[in-house]
């Protein structure tokens, strides 16, 4: 075929950063991120992924002790939590203006109205800094019910960008076969997966432990060799300050956390396989170039949003409506469902 004929796709380096957050200190976490997307755009990033509640802590105390236990770290991590619009949102947006790069990272957010609901949400900005997605876990695995609230449809969705359409999954959303169908079936071709910095989910010594490792890795394969996406998958590290504040001395708590299976980094292609070096268990950072093109040649095997499926069968139905605690009636005139939306996505950078 002719040189230069027929549509052209996108290309573009990633970087999935594996780092461990300041712990509950949400400046100099925001500070420690700007440090590591510097270095990411010195290896020609074009998009950096950090992973779950990277700001400024995955609540690893949820598992390891009981709830009577747990109300200072709850209320420090709230201290510490991003509220959207503000600030801090702000400031993370004028980390990826500085740099030149679209960013992904995962908060702890809080609303304006409760004074303690939080949610682990990804928040996703531009080249210049503007807030594209905001999309909160949908449902709290396990223990982390007892910090975070339930997300909403609202922020299931795809966003076009000039490297391609992008799709947000926090932990085990990306089990779930919904959640992850509903963002294919936007059209996705490069998937960012965010992780926590461990899950000790048994006793040290009692069989069948969580392997988070061979976990988050069969996972991110399934999604990519499923979807015949881009698969750019970010993890966060316990460091040593953290382990010691979580443990506040124990050494039973201490050795515990230190020995959970350790989280894994890595960026994956449309055959589901990784097409780069993984970070396992340490800070360090997976770059890799993506050529959104490979994902053509995979569909012809199966295209599970195409013509791999029996939609005449099959029919997935999902909500979009945001969940808030008040629906004003009757104070101004209600502005349609699409235009309320469209406002209120433009307040979050306000």
């Amino acid at each position: 075929m002719p040189a230069g004929s027929g549509d052209v796709y996108p290309k573009f380096r990633a970087a999935a950063v594996q780092a461990a957050p300041v712990f509950l200190d949400r400046d100099a976490t925001i500070k420690k991120m700007d440090d590591l997307v510097m270095k990411a755009k010195e290896k020609g990033a074009d998009i950096v992924v950090f992973g779950e509640a990277f700001v400024s802590a995955f609540p690893i105390w949820n598992m390891v002790y009981a709830p009577v236990d747990q109300h200072e770290f709850f209320k420090k991590l709230f201290e510490n939590s991003v509220e959207i619009p503000g600030p801090h949102l702000k400031m993370i947006g004028e980390v990826a203006r500085r740099h030149n790069v679209f960013l992904s990272v995962g908060i702890n957010e809080k609303g304006p109205i409760s004074m303690g609901a939080m949610w682990n949400t990804n928040l996703l900005f531009d080249r210049e800094g503007r807030l594209l997605s905001k999309h909160q876990k949908l449902v709290p695995t396990w223990a982390e019910k007892l910090t975070w609230a339930r997300g909403d449809g609202s922020s299931l969705r795809i966003v076009p960008t000039e490297i391609g359409r992008i799709g947000v999954l926090n932990c085990g959303e990306n089990t779930n076969p919904l959640a992850r169908f509903t963002l294919l079936a936007q059209g996705e071709q490069v998937h960012i997966a965010t992780y926590p910095p461990a899950w000790p989910f048994k006793r040290m010594g009692l069989a069948g432990n969580y392997n988070l490792t061979e976990a988050i890795r069969i996972r991110s394969a399934a999604h990519s060799f499923e979807g015949k996406v881009f698969n750019i998958v970010s993890s966060c590290i316990l460091d040593g300050d953290a382990i010691d504040q979580v443990s506040k001395g124990n050494p039973d708590t201490k050795g515990f956390l230190e020995r959970a299976p350790p989280p894994i980094s890595l960026i994956l292609g449309p055959t589901g396989e990784m097409i780069a070096e993984p970070v396992i268990g340490k800070e360090g950072m997976v770059v890799a170039d993506i050529d959104v093109a490979q994902c053509i040649e995979q569909k012809q095997a199966h295209d599970i949003v195409g013509y791999y499926n029996r939609f005449d069968i099959f029919r997935l139905e999902v909500d979009f409506t945001p969940n808030l605690p008040i629906w004003p009636k009757g104070l101004h005139e209600e502005a349609p469902p699409e235009e309320e939306e469209e406002s209120n996505s433009e307040k979050l950078n306000d």
